[in-house]
């Protein structure tokens, strides 16, 4: 299996330093970009500040007046968010990230991954020099700063980019992975917040390290397969997900109303074989093959669940998706007791060649 190279670019402070870009007299000054509500002249959130700002304590998410009083007696400067700005200069950089990658996720204004393991020929050290070159060309054509972090996947990536900043380059390589994660404490995962960070305190579970030697069945008990799987695979540091090119579908699905409420699946299936012609259509035309049907459903009391399978192999024909659908339909209405309002299909996993990757077949919703 190819060893990947996978970037995780993250521009510096992002939307102060365009104003610096704009205005280079304020660069040595407290630079801050707040959201502005408008009530009164010092209402609403600071958005970004710069690393001067940051040394007064002024970070995203405090309020505008707190600000303002953290930095009296400093020259700063405030300014409201210039998203149409912001985006041109964002808009700059995401299209020269082509020159350096086949494929470019861009992930927000300010974020981008870059798979790169083509062009440095699965090599570490080679990927720390076009790192460094990326950094180079982007701050002398655009002016803005960013920060690297180089990981065997995505999840690594974005953790070592932020362990240096700003203009930071840090390199984790295949055989560091684990150990680089394992002193960090576990809310610096993905998707591990307040509640989920205190459920795993009380279970003894503080570092990345502990997650990684927590029993992965009790796990699965406590978070459901989904979460549970993630976590032991993150914790060690395993993330298979490839870099998306931006734009790239995702899914293609289609919702309907059933003509009354029902719990009879015929009735259901009628409408979703409606639906699966449709979708099926689309993937058609597109010349995709899928790996995961979905159901969506939405209850009479409003309530909405969604159910998916994941294939042994990637499929493309309509009689995969209708017979998924059934299957799921049925375990739905075997564990839920309330009439359904609404149903949809959803087909996702899309590659465009067949591709022979055994996975194991799970439920989850």
């Amino acid at each position: 299996m190819q060893i990947r190279v996978i970037f995780l670019a993250d521009f510096d402070y992002f939307f102060a330093q365009c104003e610096e870009l704009r205005n280079p007299s304020i660069k040595d000054k407290p630079v801050v970009v707040g959201v502005y509500s408008g009530r009164t002249e010092d209402s609403g959130a600071v958005s970004t500040s710069n690393y001067i700002a940051r040394k007064y304590g002024v970070k995203s998410g405090l309020p505008l007046y707190l600000a303002k009083r953290k930095l009296e007696g400093t020259d700063a400067v405030f300014f409201p968010v210039d998203h149409e700005y912001y985006d041109q200069i964002s808009e700059r950089i995401m299209q020269l990230f082509h020159n350096y990658s086949d494929v470019v996720e861009q992930v927000s204004i300010d974020e981008a991954y870059l798979d790169v393991t083509a062009q440095v020929d699965s090599d570490f050290e080679k990927a720390r020099g076009y790192a460094q070159k990326i950094k180079n060309n982007i701050k002398k054509q655009v002016g803005i700063s960013l920060s690297i972090g180089i990981g065997p996947n995505k999840l690594v990536a974005k953790i070592a980019c932020d362990i240096q900043k700003p203009d930071g380059l840090t390199i984790v390589k295949p055989d560091e992975a684990k150990n680089f994660l394992a002193p960090l404490p576990v809310t610096r995962l993905l998707g591990v917040g307040k509640k989920t960070s205190l459920r795993m305190e009380q279970l003894g579970i503080n570092t990345i390290s502990d997650l990684a030697k927590y029993d992965v069945q009790r796990l699965l008990e406590l978070f459901g397969k989904v979460l549970g799987i993630y976590f032991h695979n993150a914790a060690n540091a395993i993330d298979n997900d490839p870099v998306r090119e931006q734009g790239e579908q995702e899914s293609i699905s289609k919702i309907g109303t059933l003509k009354q409420d029902t719990r009879d699946l015929s009735v259901i299936l009628q409408k979703t074989d409606e639906l699966t012609e449709i979708v099926y259509k689309e993937v058609s035309e597109k010349r995709l093959n899928f790996k995961q049907v979905s159901i969506y459903v939405v209850n009479v009391d409003l309530t909405s669940k969604s159910r998916s399978i994941s294939l042994d192999q990637p499929a493309k024909d309509k009689e995969t998706i209708k017979r998924n659908v059934k299957i799921l339909f049925e375990k739905f209405l075997s564990e839920s007791q309330l009439e359904i309002r609404r149903v949809g299909v959803r087909v996702a996993g899309f590659t465009k060649e067949e591709q022979q990757q055994k996975q194991l077949t799970s439920f989850f919703g």
